[in-house]
């Protein structure tokens, strides 16, 4: 399986200027957090980028892609319609090819040399079906995520196969269908943000879309749970870390994962014991 398509969805209410900011990328350098997604994707071997926005978002974030510019293609979702509607515009833009799918309002910061979605791309070729990114995640952060239950593959701690989908599960609900053998007791595995996805996600979230009223209501989680009886479908934890910058405190979070792991690793540890000390001193 080749992946060289990518799709991330940043039209949603609310999601606007999220991509917009500016955070110090790892390697030091100033860029704005859509283009620290693109060069996630574009280092994972990714060749073609399609980006859903509102149509007046197109100029603004046309400058912030920088200089991953060149590989976009945007797709315009006018009114906010929903997540699974947002997706579901890039139909024909995938055709027939598996594509990697981010979401635009997250970071992602690998543990390791290997970027998250090089990570997941390389599962993907390696079991040739779909595989979504995910997190051990705490049952009280249940409400923000999409959330798979499964199995672990024999002889891999990092690896599912996956059962069952949900879209932001109650604690309740996880309890019940959601419960992984193998995970701490109230932790789940939720969705990192990242998947590689079979074109007939796609097909699957239009069939959903024709079926309702309510657009705004159809998720990918949705889709997933239909395409588990008709495909093989994974999950993999991958080493690092998803970062919301859409909730409280998101970018600060965000940059400081980005700082902790890149070339002023250092002097940012010293500032932060610092100021530590400094506020302990001051409470005394």
């Amino acid at each position: 399986m080749k992946i060289e398509k990518a799709v991330i969805t940043a039209a949603g209410k609310g999601q606007g200027d999220l991509p917009l900011q500016t955070l110090v990328d790892s390697d030091g350098t100033s860029r704005s957090a859509l283009e620290i997604v693109l060069r996630e994707a574009l280092d994972a071997g990714v060749k073609e980028v399609a980006l859903v926005v509102n149509p007046e978002d197109e100029t603004p974030y046309r400058e912030a892609a920088g200089d991953c510019r060149e590989a976009l293609t945007f797709l315009h979702q006018p009114e906010p319609r929903g997540y699974g509607h947002a997706l579901a515009l890039a139909e024909d833009f995938v055709g027939r090819d598996s594509f990697l799918h981010l979401v635009g309002d997250h970071l992602y910061v690998s543990n390791s040399d290997t970027g998250c979605a090089r990570q997941l791309i390389d599962v993907a070729s390696a079991k040739s079906c779909s595989v979504c990114a995910v997190q051990s995640t705490r049952e009280t952060n249940l409400h923000l995520y999409g959330a798979v239950g499964g199995r672990r593959v024999a002889g891999r701690e990092d690896w599912y196969e996956v059962e069952c989908v949900m879209e932001k599960p109650t604690p309740t609900q996880a309890e019940q269908s959601l419960v992984v053998p193998g995970l701490r007791a109230g932790h789940y595995l939720c969705f990192f943000g990242l998947h590689v996805l079979s074109p007939a996600v796609l097909s699957l979230l239009k069939q959903l879309l024709s079926e309702t009223d309510a657009p705004a209501s159809i998720s990918l989680s949705q889709a997933l749970h239909l395409l588990l009886q008709q495909e093989k479908v994974m999950a993999c934890e991958v080493s690092g870390d998803r970062r919301n910058i859409g909730i409280p405190y998101g970018i600060f979070h965000a940059q400081l994962a980005l700082a902790l792991r890149g070339v002023d690793r250092s002097s940012v540890l010293a500032e932060l014991v610092e100021t530590l000390a400094d506020r302990q001193g001051a409470s005394s």
